[in-house]
């Protein structure tokens, strides 16, 4: 089967989320005189994730991960903060995030004008836009879907309907999403009945539960993947 529309994570897809990530609790530590060490930052991404995949279950609201994962972590340093106001400082800085993926460019350059390309991701609107737009990656794409404007969140079928009801002469099985993310990418194509391309640099092993369509190792395995799939159309 051939593809004619990609949906594309960006998070540890496209843009190094890592790298973002610790510019910008660097840059709020040093603010709050927080002295930073590896342990704490290992500490403050534990309590997120956590949160994060909470949110995939429905077992949170969004608004309650972005409130409570500073209130959490910085009781356990031993002080009490808004946790709001801590989030709106930390994403104005996360939104200046704009280091890319090895590959990230020339993988969407091959790409453009081939197929159609949307970002299928979740997070924070303001967010997730300024820090495409930082990165130059939103001129590739067709359209930019992100959790907090639609209302549902991968893996969600309703994310997925809420797209699909949006793209224009698309059919699913005709349609491959990309991403890292086994619970929130893979599962959200299953869900939604396309084709799953998981992005698995760390070569991590996938669970018995969760089996992706193909999966990658570099961002440029696709664009051979995407042509063997056309050959044999």
């Amino acid at each position: 089967m051939n593809y004619t529309t990609l949906l594309f994570d960006i998070d540890h897809t496209l843009l190094d989320f890592d790298a973002t990530e610790r510019a910008a609790l660097r840059q709020l530590f040093e603010e709050e005189q927080l002295e930073w060490t590896d342990e704490r930052e290992a500490r403050y991404r534990t309590i997120n994730q956590s949160l994060w995949k909470a949110l995939e279950r429905g077992e949170v609201t969004r608004n309650e991960v972005i409130t409570s994962r500073f209130v959490t972590f910085f009781a356990e340093q031993g002080r009490t903060v808004d946790g709001s106001r801590m989030d709106t400082r930390y994403r104005t800085y996360l939104s200046q995030g704009t280091q890319l993926i090895e590959g990230a460019i020339e993988l969407l350059d091959a790409l453009k004008g081939k197929y159609q390309l949307y970002v299928v991701t979740n997070g924070v609107a303001a967010t997730q836009r300024a820090r495409l737009m930082g990165s130059g990656l939103d001129s590739y794409f067709d359209g930019i879907f992100v959790s907090e404007e639609t209302g549902y969140q991968k893996p969600m079928a309703a994310f997925f309907d809420y797209v699909f009801d949006r793209i224009p002469n698309v059919t699913r099985d005709r349609t491959l999403i990309i991403g890292d993310s086994l619970t929130a990418d893979i599962q959200g194509g299953i869900t939604a009945g396309i084709a799953t391309c998981w992005f698995n640099p760390a070569r991590a092993a996938a669970s018995a539960e969760l089996t992706p369509t193909y999966t990658i190792e570099q961002l440029d395995e696709l664009v051979t993947l995407l042509e063997t799939k056309e050959e044999v159309r």
